[in-house]
């Protein structure tokens, strides 16, 4: 996939956002880290819209989708990514609001991003749409996070718009607790130099918040800088920095999803002499859940790679749930090269 800031747009309405504060706002929710943040902040009931990915917690399915992607999602991630890069380099948009329904519901706060043009509907599609309103204009909050402070500052801003901000104040403190305990916990143990593939074919590695989590869990980042977009990669990169763990968590997949994804990867002679691979150190996890959402499961995310590269000392119930070993069927036909 493609992991490239979004310039904000620029209002095109100088009422967006001017709307008075409700004692009881409706909120919809255009990306799915917002609406797991809504209801991490005990506000689910405030939702009356969601975005066509937000599935987290289950309830949230009954609320009417008013988003969808321009492109057919169904596919290896190599076809994937073609369709998506047809889009963006002719200057589209990959997903699109429902401007009538957005409108229907009279919403007082819609919760987006400009972080990232793939990830969900654009800032400057929102702003577009609710300047097409006839009665009001909802607030729009929109989300660019790129580290862990980022993700607390909006966690913060989220709250105050709905009038919640001591919510926002303790689900950050109770993150940032939880994250603590981790590196207490692994803070003896040898660190890990760890490889995340962020998305299959081609590969891609985590960036953004992905190598702090790594390190708070007591790893190495080998791929990726804080705070940066998630970085294109080779397998050939992958095997000349050796990795001791390899973890493969793709964006918007689960794990049976991730399963079909690298099963291809054993006809290649460069993945078959990994060192991860050969030591059994490969583990595929579920990034639609984990990882890829800058929201409070990314603490989750960040035991799971404790519990991963450090089994010895942390055991918070993952394995088998959030991410599974990785087993290397007998291969077929090796090639030697794999790019």
């Amino acid at each position: 996939m493609i992991a490239k800031p979004l310039a904000t747009g620029a209002l095109g309405c100088d009422q967006i956002g001017m709307t008075k504060k409700s004692p009881h706002p409706r909120v919809v929710s255009l990306i799915a880290s917002s609406t797991e943040l809504l209801h991490a902040l005990g506000a689910g009931d405030l939702q009356v819209a969601r975005s066509h990915e937000c599935d987290f917690p289950p309830s949230v399915k009954n609320l009417p989708a008013i988003t969808r992607p321009k492109f057919d999602i169904e596919g290896s991630s190599a076809e994937v990514d073609q369709r998506v890069r047809s889009l963006v380099e002719r200057g589209l948009s990959v997903y699109e609001v429902d401007a009538d329904a957005l409108e229907k519901l009279k919403p007082d706060v819609i919760l987006t991003q400009d972080q990232c043009q793939v990830c969900a509907v654009s800032l400057a599609d929102v702003e577009r749409a609710v300047c097409e309103f006839v009665h009001g204009r909802p607030h729009i909050v929109s989300m660019r996070p790129h580290t862990m402070a980022d993700i607390y500052l909006d966690i913060d801003r989220v709250a105050d718009a709905i009038g919640r901000p001591q919510a926002g104040k303790e689900l950050v403190a109770s993150m940032q607790e939880r994250l603590a305990a981790v590196a207490a916990l692994v803070g003896g143990q040898p660190r890990k130099r760890l490889a995340f593939i962020e998305w299959v074919d081609p590969p891609m590695s985590g960036g953004h918040w992905m190598p702090e989590l790594i390190a708070n869990a007591g790893g190495i980042s080998l791929f990726g800088e804080t705070g940066e977009s998630s970085p294109w990669i080779t397998w050939k990169d992958v095997a000349a920095a050796d990795p001791d763990v390899i973890v493969v968590a793709p964006c918007g997949y689960d794990i049976e999803v991730t399963r079909r994804e690298v099963r291809p990867l054993v006809r290649y002679e460069i993945w078959q002499q990994l060192r991860a691979v050969r030591d059994g150190q490969v583990y595929l996890a579920d990034g639609n859940a984990y990882f890829n959402r800058p929201g409070p499961r990314l603490v989750d995310s960040t035991e799971i790679l404790a519990e991963i590269m450090h089994p010895e000392v942390a055991d918070f119930g993952y394995r088998g749930k959030a991410y599974v070993d990785y087993k290397m069927v007998p291969p077929g036909v090796i090639a030697s090269k794999a790019s």
